[in-house]
């Protein structure tokens, strides 16, 4: 682990607010694992290591070490050696542990020996639950039977090998037992806080992924709102300093002036929402005219707009709010991209068709000088407020002077949704 990843984890846990671990004595020994499996490894020596080195059989008493002493003693330091490495070997030190018992078996002495309690108890606790009753049983019935051929062939008294199967097995099943119940408790511990810590990060990209959605949707207003008011601003600022006739320059300021003073209040009550930590409320349009009052606008900056309405499903504030805000922002888009891209149109054409299922919004014109965008942060906004609602975009050229905006926005899957809290009203955004 690097110390990168170390001090990310050591940051989770103190964001996670661990609790420390109980008791002094147990804090000690969980900052010292090595230390503690030394001090195992040196009780196991001291224990299985006197009768190793003292074997003896009987028609040997009294004539010094007899060669299965010499085998013992190794094995015994080898085993107990073993436990050093138990946290990431449990399997191997069981086996190692198995296979001393064996070897006291063949000796000639049944003795239970400390190290299959505590190879037993580390199989449970750092392999598996599974593992270590597999391993019980095997070591039973490995001993069981050897035990048994040795008595058959009479080279170990029965007594002997029942006392090496009997006391093999129970320490076997004591450390199981134990195992298991500290085992399963570490493991559903780590569980805990593997899934706390899995939470953290799916809460941060939570945070994250919203605060980008919020960026995005307070960018895709922001654009609705400043680039269709600059574009007619532009456009009548333009027509009246072209002009020599005043009475239409002072029009055309005075229209320079409302528009100015709409997008004005639109910024304020959008501004508004965002101040007020508890408004729930989405960013829309001031008023459910929207669509008018961007085709009056175009028409006043010398625009020739033409809109028609359709409907067989009421009008437009019969829909629902986020669905008239999807229709308004796809036609001022439109109207918008038609006075900045085709200054000579002779014909912008906005068609409104209210259904029962679905609502269409197209907006066609002429008069495209240039290659056709690829799309800007307009047309992106444009699909995102579609996708949103859950409506279909195509956006495209016509001929070549020509473009079409053309969106299919469903009704009935906005009207599933609930309806969101009204904004305040521009006199009442602070």
């Amino acid at each position: 682990m690097s110390p990168r990843s170390r001090s990310s984890s050591s940051v989770m846990d103190d964001e996670l607010r661990l609790p420390r671990v109980p008791g002094v004595i147990r804090r000690f020994w969980a900052r010292h694992p090595l230390l503690a499996d030394i001090l195992v490894a040196l009780i196991c020596l001291a224990l299985n290591l006197v009768p190793a080195a003292t074997f003896r059989v009987p028609a040997e008493a009294g004539r010094g070490p007899s060669p299965a002493a010499l085998v013992l003693v190794p094995l015994t330091i080898c085993a107990c050696l073993l436990l050093l490495r138990r946290r990431q070997w449990p399997t191997i030190v069981f086996m190692g542990a198995l296979v001393l018992d064996v070897a006291f078996l063949l000796a000639g002495t049944g003795t239970g020996s400390m190290l299959g309690l505590v190879t037993s108890y580390s199989l449970a606790v750092y392999r598996s639950t599974r593992a270590a009753w597999m391993g019980f049983g095997i070591g039973v019935s490995a001993l069981g039977v050897v035990a048994f051929w040795l008595g058959f062939a009479g080279l170990v008294a029965p007594s002997n090998g029942a006392n090496s199967v009997v006391g093999t097995g129970g320490m076997l099943l004591i450390g199981t037992l134990i195992g298991v119940n500290v085992g399963n408790r570490k493991r559903y511990v780590e569980a805990i806080i593997a899934r706390s810590r899995q939470l953290l990060v799916e809460r941060d990209q939570q945070a994250q992924l919203a605060a980008s959605a919020e960026r995005s949707r307070i960018a895709r207003e922001m654009h609705d709102i400043v680039s269709h008011s600059l574009t007619v601003i532009v456009a009548l600022s333009e027509g009246a300093t072209a002009t020599r006739d005043q009475d239409r320059a002072r029009a055309a300021t005075a229209q320079v002036a409302d528009t100015a003073r709409a997008a004005l209040l639109e910024m304020r009550a959008m501004l508004g929402v965002l101040r007020d930590d508890s408004a729930s409320a989405p960013l829309s349009p001031v008023g459910d005219d929207a669509v008018a009052t961007v085709v009056e606008s175009a028409r006043a900056a010398g625009y020739p707009v033409v809109i028609r309405q359709e409907s067989t499903a009421g009008t437009i504030a019969d829909l629902p709010r986020s669905l008239r805000l999807a229709v308004a922002r796809i036609v001022q888009e439109g109207v918008t991209n038609a006075m900045r891209h085709a200054p000579a149109a002779r014909r912008i054409d906005v068609l409104l068709q209210i259904g029962a299922r679905e609502v269409v919004v197209e907006v066609r014109n002429d008069g495209v000088v240039g290659p056709p965008s690829t799309g800007g942060y307009g047309l992106r906004g444009l699909r995102e407020r579609v996708d949103h609602v859950g409506g279909e975009l195509d956006v495209g050229p016509l001929s070549p002077s020509g473009w079409r905006v053309r969106a299919r926005l469903p009704v009935d899957v906005d009207r599933a949704r609930p309806e969101p809290t009204d904004l305040p009203s521009p006199e009442e955004t602070p």
